[in-house]
């Protein structure tokens, strides 16, 4: 009976092999030469598959049929093919993922990890700054820990019907830190015995459209306001700021709240248009956020919108953006409804081996940091904000020199008197990367921040990290 079942599940294989997809004969004989090994097979039972299989092939188209499962490769590399072989069989290259029946799935990820080393100032009553983000703390703290970026594996299903492209995207976003979980997988970090990571999970959205009519996109993904900044930044790749290095959650602070407020992941539905002469225009409707501390009911939802241009030469390329956000906030427990504004706007011009980015954003009503924190004062009034931060890379071999320099200011709401608000967190940052392989990249940073307040406080911090990060 063992035998029959055992047989019964060869013939299933092989048949399923054939019909699926195009094979090579010697692969299809080395599976039935381990089921004999392992007695699966008998002799005889062998050699008559063996001999169907040999005759299958003999048998079989060339070329593939209009509706075979041929299998494509998609990502980092061109498809590879055999010189001699089927046209249809394609090896799997490096990198993403694959076309099968039409369908197309891509993989993607990254993981990192840095040892961090982070010093402050000693507490005292001149260095609170209510917002501050540079260290304060009686001791210098290390860890090993996740960057600006935590890991991530994200997973694409494209395809196209009906005429219309249309897909499934999910991000997963793992940290290698302990953490409480009170508060979610970026909660405060929890370094202690039996600990566990968290995964935040950032995205989760549909897509369909067409080439000339541009691309829906509904779900939870990246903003529109900012996401280009802190794309660009050069300490997406390591550290920069090291928000609670002594307990650290998922992520450090790179350059947030230190040249851009964060773009945030949140739910919305946007509109991309078609790429006319390098322009492209993208604007959606989002779930409104509410005011930091506060939790308003908002009726009106939030609205970005962004404007981009690329150009790329023979040795020159070009990426600019233009964005904005504006969102209603209703009346909470007697502090009157505000509306918050903001505009950014950036360029990254590429020149050979060198390259140079500046940003700047500004708003009333927005806050700093984050969307919506320190928005206004205790009885609803607006502040201000601005922000901006320059860059430069330069790219020796394997070998990249980086550095930049950025600052978040937020201003007092009119009449407002609050000496320990903080009014400006700055930065500056050196880096240093070395390209070990086309996946791994060692790097080893600087980074200087310092918090001021309204009033004679200030504080500031010193952090050194090294490390590596890996995409592919």
């Amino acid at each position: 009976m063992q035998m029959k079942q055992g047989l019964l599940a060869a013939v299933a294989v092989v048949a399923l092999i054939g019909a699926t997809t195009p094979v090579y004969a010697d692969t299809t004989a080395d599976l039935l030469l381990r089921l004999k090994e392992k007695g699966i097979l008998s002799e005889d039972e062998y050699q008559q598959l063996l001999n169907r299989r040999t005759e299958e092939v003999k048998a079989a188209p060339t070329t593939a049929p209009a509706n075979s499962a041929s299998v494509q490769t998609q990502g980092a590399g061109p498809a590879e093919t055999v010189a001699g072989e089927d046209k249809s069989i394609v090896r799997m290259a490096e990198g993403g993922g694959m076309t099968f029946g039409g369908v197309t799935l891509k993989v993607s990820g990254s993981i990192n990890g840095f040892y961090t080393h982070d010093s402050g100032k000693t507490p005292s009553e001149t260095t609170t700054v209510d917002g501050g983000l540079a260290t304060v703390g009686s001791r210098n703290t290390s860890s090993v820990r996740n960057g600006l970026l935590p890991g991530f594996i994200k997973f694409d299903v494209t395809t196209t019907q009906l005429g219309i492209d249309v897909g499934a995207h999910f991000g997963l976003y793992p940290g290698i830190n302990s953490v409480t979980g009170v508060g979610g997988a970026n909660s405060a970090g929890n370094p202690v015995g039996l600990s566990t990571s968290g995964i935040d999970a950032r995205q989760t959205y549909l897509t369909f459209g067409t080439k000339t009519m541009g691309t829906i996109k509904i779900g939870r993904d990246i903003g529109l306001f900012g996401s280009d900044a802190i794309l660009n930044d050069i300490t997406l790749l390591g550290v920069g700021s090291a928000s609670g290095n002594a307990g650290p959650s998922n992520t450090s602070l790179g350059r947030i709240g230190i040249g851009y407020i964060y773009t945030d992941w949140i739910p919305q539905i946007t509109y991309s248009s078609p790429t006319y002469a390098g322009f492209q225009v993208s604007a959606g409707v989002f779930t409104p956020l509410a005011t930091a501390g506060r939790n308003e009911v908002n009726s009106s939802p939030g609205f970005q919108g962004k404007v981009t241009y690329d150009y790329k030469g023979d040795a020159i390329a070009v990426h600019a953006w233009l964005g904005g956000i504006t969102q209603k906030h209703d009346e909470y427990l007697g502090i009157p409804k505000y509306t918050g504004n903001a505009l950014d706007l950036g360029a990254k011009l590429t020149y050979g081996p060198v390259g140079l980015t500046g940003y700047y954003y500004t708003g009333k009503g927005v806050g700093t940091t984050g969307l919506f924190i320190l928005a206004t004062d205790d009885f609803g009034n607006k502040r201000k904000s601005d922000g901006f931060y320059v860059q430069g890379t330069v790219g020796f071999g394997k070998f990249t020199i980086a550095g930049s320099y950025g600052e978040s200011n937020l201003d007092l709401a009119k009449g407002e008197i609050n000496p320990l608000l903080v009014s400006k967190n700055s930065s500056y940052v050196g880096q240093l990367r070395y390209g070990l392989t086309p996946w791994v990249t060692l790097l080893t940073e600087y980074t200087h921040t310092k918090s001021s307040a309204q009033g004679i406080n200030e504080a500031d911090s010193d952090t050194i990290a090294t490390g590596a990060i890996l995409f592919f």
